[in-house]
């Protein structure tokens, strides 16, 4: 479970939404909730479906039902009983509508509904409304349901236009050659199914699943090449990003050429990098396209700034901190191939051996340039 600190009060309009791990009813035992970003979010703190007010809150959401299609809006229940799964009293619905079981009141506390930290007497059941970015745009006592809907139309309706998230974009990072060389090492040795980490009981486990993944990694092992690699990383990157983001880049971390195949629809879900122990030390993410003149589709979003998509030339670079949620976009024709290192410092290479401790079996250790 998440460690966040607790409330006194109800998160207000212009706090930004605390992330957090819950179970999902039905569904992820381990939901991260900031991976919800990207669309207006409709939050109900229930306590109890017990309580007359919640029922008749949920009785709202079923005659709205048609407002939550995960693209456009979606809407999270929180219930710290665990009578209201077992009894029946709360289903999801996908896509749209989730309920999330905060049973050790991890939420709650957070977000203000349980101002004394645990005793269910003191909670107090209210709606929320969020903005694609998580910021509190409304908040309203559980008896003014009607109130919650009428706002959340108008952010529907009145959601800004795409905005420019903060990424760099750099061009001639790797000459053509040697993008055409990394290419050839994958084609002549393959690749292997890529997947990600999660965080589970504690330890940094990593996983494989095609619903939200589906790429193909081969990993770089030619010293003398590395080398090269991390010499025009060092030279041609790191001091653009010193420029745009006030960062000293000194380490990075994975040597590898990623295979998105159009012929698989290859694609990676929204996520962060450096949400678990063992990837916490990571701060920016380097994408280094390698032939994008060749497939369709492909392209990076942030879901926080709207459906604004992203694509470097052929040897150029995008760079984004590694807490953004991102997504890199189905590709419809051809195969994109990438070079994706990530960038961190000093620091960041003491926290990471630090947390060495909380990797699980199979998780692979990435050498450092």
């Amino acid at each position: 479970m998440s460690e966040v600190p607790a409330r006194k009060i109800p998160l207000q309009p212009g706090d930004p939404a605390p992330s957090f791990r819950l179970p999902a009813l039905q569904g992820n035992p381990n939901y991260v909730f900031d991976t919800s970003a990207g669309r207006p979010i409709l939050m109900l703190f229930l306590g109890s479906a017990t309580h007359p007010a919640c029922r008749a809150a949920l009785e709202l959401v079923a005659a709205h039902r048609a407002q939550f299609d995960d693209v456009t809006a979606c809407f999270f229940g929180i219930t710290i009983d665990p009578e209201d799964a077992a009894q029946g009293r709360i289903m999801p619905q996908i896509p749209g509508l989730r309920f999330l079981l905060d049973y050790e009141r991890v939420a709650s506390r957070a977000y203000g509904a349980v101002p004394d930290g645990s005793d269910p007497a003191s909670y107090r059941p209210h709606w929320l409304l969020l903005d694609r970015s998580l910021q509190v745009t409304g908040f309203y006592p559980i008896e003014e349901g009607a109130r919650a809907f009428a706002d959340l139309v108008r952010l529907k309706a009145d959601q800004p236009a795409d905005l420019w998230a903060p990424v760099l974009q750099v061009p001639r990072i790797f000459e053509p050659d040697l993008c055409r060389h990394l290419i050839s090492l994958y084609e002549t040795h393959g690749g292997s199914e890529s997947g990600f980490m999660r965080e589970l009981d504690g330890k940094t486990v990593y996983m494989t699943d095609a619903t939200h993944k589906r790429r193909s990694d081969h990993q770089i092992e030619d010293e003398v090449l590395r080398r090269a690699l991390v010499a025009r990383i060092h030279g041609r990157l790191v001091p653009r990003v010193r420029h745009a983001f006030q960062y000293e880049a000194t380490r990075i971390e994975r040597h590898i050429v990623a295979c998105y195949d159009g012929g698989s629809g290859g694609y990676f879900r929204p996520h962060r990098d450096n949400t678990t122990k063992g990837t916490a030390h990571r701060r920016f993410a380097v994408t280094i396209n390698l032939n994008a003149e060749d497939y369709d589709g492909g392209e990076l979003r942030f879901p926080e700034y709207g459906q604004r998509a992203y694509r470097a030339p052929t040897g150029g670079a995008i760079v984004f901190s590694c807490s953004m949620l991102h997504e890199a976009l189905p590709v419809t024709r051809g195969r994109r191939y990438a070079y994706l290192p990530f960038l961190y410092d000093d620091q960041g290479a003491a926290l990471r051996e630090a947390n060495s401790l909380y990797l699980g079996d199979g998780v692979v250790r990435y050498s450092a340039g």
